[in-house]
């Protein structure tokens, strides 16, 4: 099977959560045969909910349209390392494989900062890929954060 990357979907939920004012973080659920089963971008703000993160809520629709609290054989992409509640998230749903785009320094939770697959009490680590896109996940990243701060 050739690789196919799902991270320019991820892309247009960031582009699109990026213009609802959203932090702009997109994911997106793939299952075995490479079909997209959720999508989704951050709406913290609009929900007035700490939890919605993009990874959180791809992972709660793709879970609702499967009718499981499991992942299995399930890949996700998102745009940015994800945090540790989203990587516990992660963990718990079980999904496979994990490809993110720009690591997060700040507030990751993977490679950086809790590292939450590294840990004992974490019962599921996926494979995960770093790098994928990097460079259009930072660039709309830091866009939106100048515009912010006002330049």
């Amino acid at each position: 099977m050739v690789f196919r990357s799902f991270m320019d979907v991820a892309l247009r939920e960031a582009e699109a959560a990026g213009a609802r004012g959203e932090v702009p973080v997109g994911a997106v659920v793939v299952n075995a045969a490479g079909e997209v089963v959720a999508q989704a971008g951050n709406r913290t703000r609009e929900l007035n909910d700490p939890t919605a993160h993009a990874e959180v809520l791809a992972i709660r629709a793709a879970c609702a349209a499967l009718g499981s609290e499991r992942l299995i054989g399930h890949d996700l992409y998102v745009t940015l390392e994800p945090c540790a509640m989203c990587a516990a998230a992660i963990a718990a749903s079980r999904v496979a494989r994990l490809y993110y785009g720009a690591g997060d320094p700040k507030s990751g939770g993977v490679a950086q900062g809790a590292r939450v697959f590294a840990h004992a009490q974490c019962h599921h680590a996926p494979e995960v890929y770093d790098g994928i896109d990097a460079a259009a996940s930072e660039a709309m990243l830091k866009a939106f954060f100048a515009g912010k701060r006002g330049g």
